[in-house]
């Protein structure tokens, strides 16, 4: 076990590219990070990066407080789990498991003593005569786990190693690998788009974008205050519901003027969010999230007219798509929420144009298409963001 920290990490290729920005993250050790983010956002470099299979062109790298820049990845004494699990089809599951100690020349009954502990851990024993081949895939990426966790190693590294599973078997391998990992206290370092399994795994979660770390922070945090538009749209299912509206404060009376509406406002919320004041008079950027919108009225809540779009029954809640006359934003052409000027850039679709947005609702719920309702918001619980920056006014 190793503390793992990056200071000012880069990476450009040959063409140029600049696929991680000025990276630095401590990673306790014993600590689980998870670091998430959409396609091309830099995860996998920095992971790499770590490994040693990918160059650093700048910044340090640090395992156990010995920097590893030039240093081979087999002398790193880390440990990878791969997305394609990267088992040996003419081996059984022991030998893949105990595959890296016989290439140490590790003594033989040395292995199997470690193969056999492993394989208990991971709920294997019974397979271990059999081929890849003859392993489901939650059993295969057991193995796969195995084979890291034999070797002793100082840090866990994991790419994407669930996105081959089905749904079902993702659910029961994230709580396994979780459990796993709290129950040997091997610094890890997961790698993952799925902002699921981000929130359901690690102490920590990394949002990164464009080679840019945006925020890190337990997932709660990440979820009650994210500190930029990106994160704000990205973390949370459904994803918050995001839109430009006037805030206009006279006294005590505070609203923000959505499309035609007028959504009256909490005194709470100047008083919670002192830089908010200053946006009087001004268009700031609204988050929603589903679990705050009611059906029925309560005080200190809000009403709000809203369009059915769609509303999906799942059982335990209702999901209602709807419509919401008004000034939608577009995070995917925002900036890293950083104050880097033209990069920092919400692009306005137009008045008039729809805001399109979901709600979770209690069950057995009937809702037509098309109908025009009102809801009840929790104003209280409503995130504002700056037009210009996309940053959070706090």
């Amino acid at each position: 076990m190793a503390e793992l920290v990056l200071t000012d990490i880069d990476k450009v290729y040959d063409n140029g590219f600049h696929a991680v920005k000025d990276l630095s993250i401590d990673v306790a050790d014993g600590e689980f990070l998870v670091l998430v983010g959409p396609s091309g956002c830099g995860k996998t470099t920095a992971l790499r990066m770590i490994a040693g299979l990918e160059d650093i062109t700048d910044g340090t790298l640090t395992i156990g407080g010995k920097v590893m820049n030039d240093v081979a990845p087999r002398e790193r004494n880390i440990a990878m789990v791969f997305q394609s699990y990267a088992l040996y089809p003419h081996m059984t599951v022991a030998e893949n498991i105990g595959f890296g100690l016989a290439l140490r020349h590790e003594p033989k009954a040395e292995v199997t003593e470690k193969v056999n502990r492993a394989a208990q851990l991971l709920d294997l024993v019974p397979f271990l005569k059999r081929r890849p081949r003859q392993l489901s895939g939650g059993q295969r990426q057991r193995v796969a786990m195995g084979r890291a966790i034999i070797r002793d190693a100082e840090l866990f590294l994991m790419d994407e190693p669930l996105s081959n599973l089905d749904a079902k078997l993702r659910v029961q391998m994230r709580a396994e690998i979780a459990s796993l990992q709290r129950q040997l206290g091997i610094t890890t370092v997961y790698v993952t788009h799925d902002q699921v399994e981000a929130m359901t795994m690690g102490h920590r979660v990394a949002v990164m974008r464009l080679g840019e770390l945006l925020q890190i922070a337990p997932p709660q945090e990440l979820y009650d205050r994210p500190d930029n538009v990106f994160v704000a749209g990205f973390i949370g299912t459904p994803p918050m519901t995001l839109f430009h509206a006037g805030l206009t404060v006279d006294g005590d009376d505070i609203r923000l003027k959505v499309g035609p509406q007028e959504l009256p406002v909490s005194r709470e919320v100047l008083d919670s969010r002192p830089s908010l004041r200053d946006k009087a008079g001004q268009e700031v950027i609204v988050g929603m999230r589903a679990e705050d919108v009611y059906v029925s009225d309560r005080e200190g809540l809000s009403p709000l007219s809203i369009s059915v779009v769609l509303s999906e029954a799942l059982g335990p809640s209702v999901h209602l798509t709807f419509g919401l006359e008004g000034t939608p934003v577009d995070e995917s052409r925002l900036g890293s929420g950083l104050d880097k000027g033209d990069e920092a850039e919400v692009t306005r679709l137009g008045h008039g144009k729809e805001i399109q947005g979901v709600a979770v609702f209690p069950p057995r719920l009937k809702f037509t298409t098309g109908d025009v309702v009102t809801v009840y918001v929790d104003s209280t619980r409503l995130h504002f963001f700056d037009v210009e920056t996309g940053l959070a006014l706090r």
